[in-house]
């Protein structure tokens, strides 16, 4: 994980859209900080837990196993990019995924088993419960639950790690290409007219080009990087973890799509030069400060708990 992020510094320093990388290495730290009790506390019940299902247990076994080897694959294929061709993205990429194919199942193998310690078999049952089912029993094996902890501290560095080109070169298109269609279409609705020719907008005292800056990318990282990291700070159901990390998504898109109209706005009143310097950075930095604002709101809305108010109950019930 030390190698990966500083193989990932170079793209922070290089590429605004992935600067936000800084703050990944101290908010793992902070989370395995704040999550160390819970850490600790599942290794005990994990070690002084009855023992799950023997398929369960090969099921599992098999899956980081394979995930493990998967993992060094990829990471030496990485290694072996990186020293051929230097710093690129497809090799940051494959050692980002191999590393997290790598520390995952290294961390489900070095937790202690059923009755390790105590001179007990894996196969002996240590509980009296009843033992879970199906999916139960994959979902309730002790060395799985230690693991799951560590998804966002892992799973973080595929954010911060810059995507193949291709790829993300697609995705800022598609965004691209939504958000000046929404922009000529808002406009043309509001009785202001405008011409779209591909990512320009002819407007009266000139024309606006929307740069692939503008595609929204950019915030769309950094706030799904914003939501990922809120999500598991104050979350445990992992439906609500899912909900604040689309929220992000939605938020950024939607954010970024108001900015363009105020830009687009901007020039239409005063011209397209007077959207240059302070103007348009002031509005992309508004993009991401509301989209965090609305992300902070979005968190005690989700953990509200409704309560009954239902009356005492009847005498006799």
């Amino acid at each position: 994980m030390t190698f990966v992020a500083w193989d990932q510094s170079h793209w922070w320093k290089v590429k605004e859209d992935y600067s936000f990388g800084w703050l990944v290495p101290l908010f793992v730290v902070y989370v395995v900080y704040d999550r160390w009790p819970k850490i600790l506390a599942r290794l005990r019940e994990a070690e002084t837990g009855p023992a799950g299902p023997k398929w369960a247990r090969w099921t599992l076994n098999i899956m980081a196993s394979l995930g493990l080897l998967g993992g060094a694959l990829f990471f030496l294929l990485g290694a072996f990019y990186r020293a051929g061709a230097g710093t690129s993205q497809p090799g940051t990429f494959a050692l980002t995924l191999g590393m997290v194919a790598i520390v995952l199942p290294l961390i489900f193998f070095n937790v202690p088993g059923p009755g390790v310690g105590r001179g007990l078999s894996p196969t002996e049952d240590v509980g009296h419960k009843a033992r879970p089912t199906g999916l139960g029993a994959l979902l309730a094996d002790g060395r799985f639950r230690v693991a799951a902890i560590f998804i966002f501290p892992v799973l973080v560095w595929l954010i911060s790690a810059p995507l193949v080109s291709a790829i993300e070169s697609q995705i800022s298109l598609f965004l691209l290409r939504k958000v000046v269609t929404v922009v000529a279409f808002v406009f043309d609705m509001l009785g202001y007219p405008l011409e779209q020719q591909g990512n320009v907008l002819l407007l009266p005292k000139g024309s606006v080009g929307v740069a692939d800056a503008c595609s929204g990318i950019r915030s769309l990282t950094a706030c799904l990087f914003a939501g990922s990291f809120l999500g598991a700070t104050f979350f445990e159901d992992f439906w609500k973890k899912v909900v604040l990390v689309g929220a992000s998504m939605f938020f950024a898109f939607l954010m970024n799509l108001g900015r363009s109209l105020f830009l687009t706005a901007w020039a239409y009143a005063y011209g397209p030069d007077a959207i240059n310097g302070t103007v348009h950075d002031v509005a992309g930095y508004a993009v991401l400060g509301l989209t965090c604002l609305g992300l902070l709101a979005l968190v005690p809305i989700l953990n509200l708990k409704l309560e009954s108010f239902a009356g005492p109950p009847e005498a006799g019930s």
